[in-house]
């Protein structure tokens, strides 16, 4: 237990007094740019995919005539589909928050 908490404090210091000078701008501005590019292709695939089940509830709904289960299934198909596009979305937010603390931190 004691061993486990002295690598942890050793971890946390070596960490926090880490300086920017260890870190290369290139390969750190290179990795930011490779993973900000995966993010916005899967955001967008995530807004291809959400705009096309809107329309597959959209069409459940108009053409349930009246079944309960069929309007039932056509609603939740329109929520998750919103719900999933909600995270996509918060997803990219957090990760541009995340990229201009990196920036701040590593520099550019």
């Amino acid at each position: 237990m004691r061993t486990i908490l002295l690598f942890k404090s050793l971890l946390i210091t070596a960490l926090v007094t880490a300086s920017s000078v260890y870190a290369q701008s290139d390969d750190v501005a290179k990795v930011e740019n490779f993973m900000q590019n995966i993010i916005q292709t899967l955001v967008t695939l995530a807004g291809i995919l959400a705009a096309l089940f809107f329309v597959w509830g959209g069409v459940g709904y108009i053409t349930s005539s009246g079944n309960p289960e069929n309007l039932e299934k056509s609603k939740k198909t329109i929520f998750y589909s919103a719900l999933g596009l909600a995270i996509s979305i918060g997803a990219y937010v957090l990760s541009n928050v995340v990229a201009q603390l990196a920036q701040g931190a590593f520099g550019k």
